[in-house]
């Protein structure tokens, strides 16, 4: 998830302004004495409280904390120590579209009491990940067989940055929309044959 997909201002956004992640989400240690300026409203006592465990940041890196520096018991330095695993289910998805998909089938196979899956598998947008601004479109119904699939081949992308060849499911195309390469950004996943199975068989027309 790069730094667009926070809300401009906000104390996460800052963070990783000043922070600058890399790919993998690895930073160098921050010291609180760094929170100066532009990046004043960073500062805390005893707790970093825009970084807690159900923050968008924390649900998204692994952050650790250090408090060797100084004598006491209170946090001197922060670091971003990778992502987390985009798949492990912290994130949140609003009751009214969980509601909506278990009532359907999966979009692969046809079963029943599907699970509901984030269609950006590389969990980047904000808008998305967000129950106040999610829409039901963001996600679908996918089997717990498909959705493991999916969980593997987004992660593979990731780490390659190489998309998924639905020309190894037999498909006559590899995308619909794009190319192999993924762009890192929030629309990276548009037009893979695992971000919308449906809309992808209905290009298959245009072939």
């Amino acid at each position: 998830m790069s730094i667009e997909n926070f809300k401009i201002g906000s104390k996460a956004y800052l963070f990783l302004k000043l922070a600058k992640p890399d790919s993998e989400g690895n930073t160098r240690w921050v010291s609180k004495d760094e929170f100066v300026g532009e990046y004043a409203s960073l500062m805390f006592k005893n707790g970093a409280d825009w970084c807690r465990k159900e923050s968008l940041i924390a649900k998204t890196y692994n952050i650790e904390f250090d408090k060797s520096v100084t004598p006491g018991n209170s946090i001197d330095r922060i670091r971003l120590n990778g992502l987390k695993d985009l798949e492990d289910g912290s994130q949140n998805i609003r009751s009214d579209i969980k509601k909506y998909y278990k009532t359907k089938r999966c979009v692969i196979l046809g079963t029943s009491n599907p699970e509901v899956d984030h269609k950006n598998g590389w969990k980047n947008d904000y808008k998305v990940m967000n129950t106040s601004t999610q829409k039901r479109e963001d996600f679908q119904p996918l089997s717990k067989a498909a959705n493991d699939a999916k969980r593997q081949f987004c992660k593979e992308c990731r780490r390659t940055k190489k998309r998924f060849d639905a020309k190894l499911l037999g498909y006559p195309i590899s995308f619909y929309a794009g190319d192999e390469e993924h762009d890192e950004t929030e629309k990276g996943c548009v037009g893979c044959f695992w971000y919308d199975p449906l809309e992808f068989r209905k290009h298959l027309k245009e072939k």
